[in-house]
């Protein structure tokens, strides 16, 4: 496994955002122990710094730790062993976040044939593990007649991919609560419908399944308020896109949610192979609980400056 290099940095103004992502976990009965781990640090990378990150439990955590796994992603450990009904989990971050370059997506690597964007050699090798299915297979038949229409021979990368991008944007119908993190590829297919982490994850098995590399892709995407009105908090959600491997190294990102390609307004937390390998949290719990609930706001805001610690 390798970590995701960006590409070059970027000319022209960049974005600086104030992210507050905050879990609230509610219990029926007490939790003697709360055993978690997340991806919730805002990665570095050419085009992205972050500035600032804390994580703050409530009750707070007896042990802790940080750790980067072998694609660049900060995971963050915690063991909460004071007795509790309710565990909030809340993420700080400062990130500044530079526009892509001009020839990110203009440039020869865009606009070469799709093919030759498949990893060979040693150029490709540490690619090639974003080419695999997973297991079980997400592959199929329908996946590869669905892909077939953007895929035609010769047709320059970026090309495919805004064809692909536009399809999937067209084809489907955003439905909140309409799946789950378990729900397979072929039933988003089926169903015509889902939301981000779905449309992402079929658009990365349609370029598999053309032997392109392609990875998963999580953090925020800041949105502005309509003309004339006021930014409202804690509303935004957190996202998911996908991005494309090319010869050059370089990671073109694709986001068939909203129809576009990725730029200065997404913050980038993890990049893995799946969801699996980047989940915001997860965790075990020793409890008689028989209910629980979980409620999540994100507030993605411009940074207006100021102190970063609290």
């Amino acid at each position: 496994m390798t970590a995701f290099p960006d590409g070059p940095t970027a000319s022209g103004a960049s974005r600086c955002y104030e992210i507050t992502h905050r879990t609230e976990y509610r219990y029926s009965d007490v939790v003697t122990s709360s055993y978690g781990r997340g991806f919730l640090t805002p990665r570095d990378s050419a085009r992205q710094r972050c500035l600032f990150h804390e994580l703050i439990l409530d009750p707070g955590a007896a042990d802790s730790s940080i750790s980067r796994d072998g694609w660049g992603n900060t995971s963050s450990y915690f063991h909460v062993t004071q007795r509790h009904r309710a565990l909030t989990i809340t993420s700080r971050s400062v990130v500044e976040v530079d526009p892509p370059p001009p020839d990110l997506y203009d440039g020869p690597s865009a606009r070469a044939p799709w093919e030759i964007a498949r990893p060979v050699g040693a150029d490709g090798a540490l690619a090639t593990e974003f080419t695999l299915d997973l297991q079980p297979s997400e592959i199929t038949e329908e996946i590869r007649a669905y892909a077939a229409p953007s895929f035609v021979a010769g047709r320059p990368l970026i090309e495919v991919l805004l064809d692909l991008t536009q399809r999937i944007y067209t084809d489907f119908t955003y439905r909140s609560g309409s799946t789950t993190v378990s729900t397979k590829v072929s039933e988003v297919l089926a169903a015509r419908e889902g939301v981000c982490q779905d449309f992402a994850r079929l658009a990365i098995a349609c370029l598999r399944a053309n032997g392109l590399a392609a990875s998963y892709a999580s953090g925020y995407l800041a949105t502005d308020p309509p003309p004339g009105r006021e930014r409202m908090v804690g509303i935004d959600a957190t996202h998911a896109w996908a991005s494309v491997w090319t010869p050059q190294n370089l990671w073109l990102g694709l986001d068939p949610t909203n129809n576009q390609m990725v730029d200065e307004r997404y913050v980038t937390v993890g990049l893995g192979r799946d969801y699996a390998d980047i989940p915001p949290l997860r965790g075990i719990i020793f409890t008689d609980s028989e209910r629980s609930t979980i409620d999540v706001s994100v507030d993605v805001a411009p940074y207006a400056g100021g102190v970063l610690r609290a």
